[in-house]
């Protein structure tokens, strides 16, 4: 499922290839599939290209946004981080990897609510998650 037909996000700053499944306000699959061209890898690092930690919880953020915008009772919202808990990194994500991604909504209310994400490559966890997020007006 294209992610720009629920979310608001574009190129450089969409972080998702593609959704493959959602169950309606519980979780959300999906992956980015990174070629090398990306504008972070120029300069995180020159000699060994890096996703940035930080890029891989906004891939996660963008498909929690995508698991609640996928309801219509939150159309015209956007969801924004309120906060992130215990972001662990495990493993460098590299050009040519597919970062897979896969979020759980824990609580969600009329103003927000919160979620936890893992990502990983090659069944390996690369990124994991809690978040917090607001719901505000488009």
């Amino acid at each position: 499922m294209d992610p720009k037909l629920v979310i608001p996000h574009r190129e450089p700053f969409l972080y998702i290839t593609d959704v493959t499944e959602i169950v309606e306000m519980t979780s959300g699959y999906g992956y980015l599939d990174l070629s090398g061209d990306e504008w972070f890898f120029k300069g995180h690092f020159p000699s060994r290209p890096t996703m940035p930690g930080v890029l891989m919880v906004e891939a996660l953020a963008q498909l929690g946004a995508y698991v609640v915008l996928s309801d219509e009772k939150y159309a015209g919202k956007l969801p924004l981080f309120g906060g992130i808990d215990k972001a662990r990194f495990r493993r460098q994500v590299v050009p040519g990897d597919r970062l897979n991604l896969e979020v759980s909504l824990t609580k969600m209310g009329s103003k927000g609510g919160t979620g936890s994400g893992v990502a990983t490559v090659n069944g390996k966890v690369a990124c994991e998650t809690q978040m917090f997020f607001v719901l505000v007006s488009q």
